[in-house]
């Protein structure tokens, strides 16, 4: 989770743009816009969410790597978050 005001400001502007994103989709949707379109604005969302999923997954990984904890402890939790992220 983004601490610093700067990054989670980032973080919400990146959820504003998806949410708009997706409400332009809805809109092409209901119009029954052409495929393509469709298709470029779903591939537009889907880099949005990947951005937004790689910035907190790093903001993260670093607060993890400042945690006091085991190296086997930090290993296990940055493989699932990245097994969970890649699925």
């Amino acid at each position: 989770m983004p601490h610093s005001p700067e990054d989670k400001k980032k973080a919400l502007t990146r959820v504003r743009r998806i949410r708009g994103q997706a409400e332009a989709l809805e809109r092409a949707l209901e119009a029954g816009a052409d495929c393509a379109p469709v298709l470029q604005q779903l591939a537009a969302m889907r880099g949005a969410v990947n951005g937004l999923m790689s910035e907190i997954l790093e903001s993260h990984v670093r607060e993890q790597l400042h945690a006091e904890r085991s190296v086997d402890e930090l290993a296990d939790d940055i493989t699932t978050l990245v097994r969970s992220y890649l699925k």
